[in-house]
């Protein structure tokens, strides 16, 4: 079954976990005592309505004031597809939780109150997608039920969005726009009879009909060696394989490889999954490679194919998002953390910050907490990597505090 990720941004109160909520109530992925807690709940704060944002808003601090802090992980599924969304907050203080939620997702629902239309967060929510290049966007136009379920509201905050849109420069991004009333469940699940002039999916219906190639982006093949598997057993004596996750794209038995850093060249001989031999692998798939020749392979090695070299640096450029309270500063010293590779790395120079609202960029010195920039980094050894723009999986890297051993930053290669 296909697991599709997605994650939410949404201003304070434009509906992200009641949106979230409603999807599990209406496709009975809520147990009967959560639905319990939410009535009750509900009735005991005087709500008419149930309060869905229980199911979603764990940490006390948020039930009492009604907004989202933590990234909430849901998971639910339909019988076509897993679902794993993250509900992350939307407030400019909580940038770095959205950067994290967003990272791993295909799919972003951003919520745009009605009433308030775009505004400044709207603006920084979509820009982060772009950052991240989630390739399918559904804005959802929520609260329909207070703006008397207007067509001609819907098609101002539409167009509007479109201006933002264009000044995307992730032009392979499909943005879907859909009007909904998640309190309500109109749009949600089930098509809202109150929005008649509406005539497209439901956001369950959009998500329903994603398919693998609308939502991953398709790059040169890329296998970070996760271990080397050798069970010295009497029936594998000789076995060695190389286990990992491949990225970008597909790989097959008979495919001329080379090691790095080490440049050294083979054949995929075998590819294993569990106890299954398959002739091809694809993007996503977590698999384990025999090679025709028993060659020194280790952990952080990375497997491609010998005609689709990465490129091999020490100084890379990069927008590196900030994420710690202690300030990014010219000449310090991180781990950077590269799929499995990890390389001590100096901060060279920062060069600006990047503002969220399309406003263009800021000259600087220092990142702080929340902050994207540009970014220069001296590697202690070579990196090989793509751009972020061209393969994802192999353009990210985060910086580890070597002091505190804590995710400083995230960054994204140029």
């Amino acid at each position: 079954m296909d697991v599709l990720k997605i994650a939410t941004a949404g201003s304070v109160d434009d509906g992200k976990s009641t949106l979230i909520g409603r999807l599990l109530y209406d496709t009975k992925s809520l147990t009967t005592d959560k639905i319990e807690a939410i009535e009750k709940s509900s009735k005991q704060k005087g709500y008419d309505y149930l309060d869905f944002s229980l199911a979603t808003d764990g940490l006390v601090a948020e039930r009492e004031q009604g907004i989202t802090i933590d990234v909430a992980h849901i998971y639910f599924s339909t019988a076509k597809k897993s679902y794993i969304i993250a509900d992350t907050p939307g407030h400019v203080e909580y940038t770095r939780n959205m950067v994290t939620g967003a990272s791993t997702s295909q799919v972003s629902i951003i919520l745009i109150d009605a009433r308030k239309g775009v505004i400044e967060q709207t603006y920084r929510h979509f820009f982060i997608n772009n950052l991240l290049r989630v390739k399918e966007v559904i804005v959802a136009i929520n609260k329909m039920d207070l703006v008397d379920y207007s067509e001609e509201v819907f098609n101002k905050i539409k167009a509007d969005f479109e201006a933002l849109n264009a000044k995307s420069t992730f032009k392979e991004q499909n943005v879907s726009y859909i009007p909904l009333s998640a309190i309500n469940g109109g749009n949600v699940v089930d098509k809202s009879e109150n929005m008649p002039w509406y005539d497209g999916q439901t956001v369950l219906e959009h998500l329903e009909g994603l398919h693998s190639h609308d939502v991953y982006e398709a790059g040169k093949a890329r296998f970070p060696v996760q271990t080397v598997i050798r069970p010295k057993t009497e029936e594998y004596h000789d076995f060695r394989g190389y286990a990992g996750k491949l990225y970008g794209n597909s790989i097959k038995v008979g495919d001329a490889v080379t090691v790095l850093p080490s440049l050294t060249e083979s054949k995929v001989s075998k590819i294993h999954f569990f106890d299954k031999q398959f002739d091809e692998a694809t993007a996503g798939s977590s698999i384990t490679i025999e090679l025709e020749n028993d060659i020194n392979v280790t952990r952080g090695d990375m497997i491609v194919k010998s005609d689709e070299l990465p490129k091999i640096e020490k100084d890379i450029t990069t927008t590196v998002c900030w994420m710690d309270s202690k300030k990014l500063v010219p000449g310090t010293k991180y781990l950077v953390q590269h799929n499995t590779n990890r390389v001590l790395a100096k901060v060279e120079s920062i060069k600006n910050t990047i503002a969220t609202d399309y406003s263009g960029t800021t000259p600087a010195t220092q990142l702080a907490i929340n902050e994207i920039g540009e970014v220069s980094i001296k590697l202690s050894k070579p990196l090989y990597f793509d751009p972020y723009n061209e393969n994802k999986s192999n353009g990210a890297f985060i910086l580890i505090d070597t002091a505190t051993n804590t995710t400083a930053g995230v960054g994204f290669i140029r």
